[in-house]
């Protein structure tokens, strides 16, 4: 037979001070929360398709590799051969890479005769693409600064 523990189980919660909220059950101060702002979260989390879609496309740009062919592509569009040569890769290699890439609708191809020529899918990608690699330019400059991260609004420990 297995005994339950009930360590840590049935944590009574302190009172509060009388000058500030209660925290609820996650942490949090009570009066922190904007309540539309929770209302436009929970919409997000409701929609399980659309985070199961948003999930395979940062699956797709994950790779250092399908992100360099995205780079080239940022430029216009590119045929496979083209983009084999600047690459260095065995075209199976690249073509496989451009096939992900398309599925998951980040870019589109076009057929010219026996070349096929690839573009960013749409405006969409290419921002994407553009706020990524300048939010690691960003990070690869150093971490940002505990003032960085609040907004400008004043942080209080307690």
């Amino acid at each position: 037979m297995k005994h339950k523990s009930t360590r840590g189980a049935a944590k009574t919660k302190a009172s509060a001070p009388a000058d500030r909220p209660a925290a609820t059950d996650h942490g949090c101060q009570a009066h922190t929360h904007a309540p539309g702002r929770l209302s436009e979260l929970a919409k997000l989390a409701a929609k399980p398709q659309a985070l199961d879609r948003a999930a395979r496309l940062f699956f797709a740009l994950g790779d250092e590799a399908r992100l360099r062919l995205l780079v080239l592509l940022e430029g216009g569009e590119r045929c496979v051969g083209e983009l084999v040569e600047v690459l260095g890769e065995k075209f199976s290699t690249v073509s496989q890479r451009l096939r992900l890439l398309r599925s998951e609708g980040l870019v589109v191809r076009r057929r010219d005769g026996n070349h096929l020529h690839y573009a960013l899918a749409d405006r969409h990608v290419a921002v994407l693409l553009r706020n990524a690699l300048d939010h690691a330019a960003e990070l690869a400059s150093g971490p940002p600064e505990p003032e960085d991260l609040d907004d400008g609004k004043e942080v209080s420990d307690g």
